[in-house]
């Protein structure tokens, strides 16, 4: 599979973490580690995978030290190649292979408004063609990567499309949920978007997952959008809008495991999975297990 149409991502990380506090007073929680690296890099591997050319962050300040992580480190190579610590520059040198043709640049949401009006600051940098918005929250492990998954669907339908999931009944209260006719295998033309629905209000087991595929008119719809009660602009709620104007939005349920790391719970979960699933350290791990039980 090729992408040839979606080559800029948006990832929002402007929101202020607070399912990690105290912690997250310090620490991003986007470079909190999955094995032995940060959360945010599984997200930038699958972009690069994927042909992503340019990556758009949206942060607040406090983000900042997000960027700081895909900076090259040339005094810190120098003291590693000093003292012959081959093996750990080694581990440097993979970071930047990973970043090779992929270009950085972010823009600043200063309030946390939502993800929607997250996406709006990075307008201007996106410009007049489709992109896809990525929530580094949710880790997606696959043989095609999601990116991919979503793309090939946009070739031919070129409307926007976000990634769907089938999660447990009583899950569904935290996500978004859609109501969709299937027409054809693991592929919905969206009905309704339904924000964190109890049980009996879900009119599906299929929940968003944290990768959509947006075109200019979304833009458009967010510029015009206005604040919900919780006085925020979510893309979810402006997405849902353009389908109750008769706007066609398409949903694809992904194949691969879907990891989540929006709480803590979830987050140690997928550390667990995740490190028992290493090829070095896995075997280790479940012989440590044994002995702890």
């Amino acid at each position: 599979m090729e992408n040839d149409f979606i080559k800029k991502a948006i990832i929002p990380i402007a929101g202020l973490g607070t399912r990690f506090l105290p912690l997250s007073k310090v620490v991003a929680k986007e470079l909190l580690p999955l094995i032995d690296k940060p959360i945010i890099q599984y997200v930038i591997e699958e972009a690069k995978m994927s042909g992503i050319s340019e990556i758009i962050f949206v942060l607040n300040s406090q983000k900042k030290q997000v960027l700081d992580y895909f900076k090259k480190s040339p005094k810190l190579e120098k003291i590693l190649k000093e003292r012959k610590k081959e093996n750990l520059l080694k581990e440097i040198k993979n970071l930047e292979e990973i970043l090779e043709n992929i270009s950085f640049s972010y823009v600043s949401q200063k309030k946390p408004l939502g993800d929607g009006q997250a996406v709006l600051q990075a307008k201007k940098l996106v410009g007049e063609e489709p992109c896809i918005v990525l929530y580094p929250d949710d880790i997606i492990q696959s043989k095609v990567p999601s990116i991919l998954q979503l793309s090939q669907i946009f070739k031919t339908s070129q409307k926007p499309i976000m990634a769907l999931s089938q999660v447990e009944k009583e899950k569904l209260p935290f996500y978004g949920v859609i109501a969709g006719e299937k027409i054809a295998y693991r592929l919905y033309k969206l009905k309704k978007i339904i924000e964190k629905p109890s049980i009996e209000e879900a009119p599906s087991n299929l929940a968003m997952v944290g990768r959509r595929i947006i075109t200019p008119e979304v833009f458009d719809y967010l510029k015009k959008a206005s604040f919900n009660q919780r006085g925020e602009i979510g893309l979810a709620d402006v997405l849902d809008k353009m389908i109750q104007d008769g706007k066609i939005i398409y949903g694809y349920e992904i194949e691969g495991k879907w990891l989540e790391c929006g709480n803590k719970l979830d987050w140690l979960k997928s550390h667990l999975y995740l490190s028992l699933k290493h090829p070095e350290w896995g075997p280790k791990l479940k012989e440590f297990l044994k002995e702890i039980k």
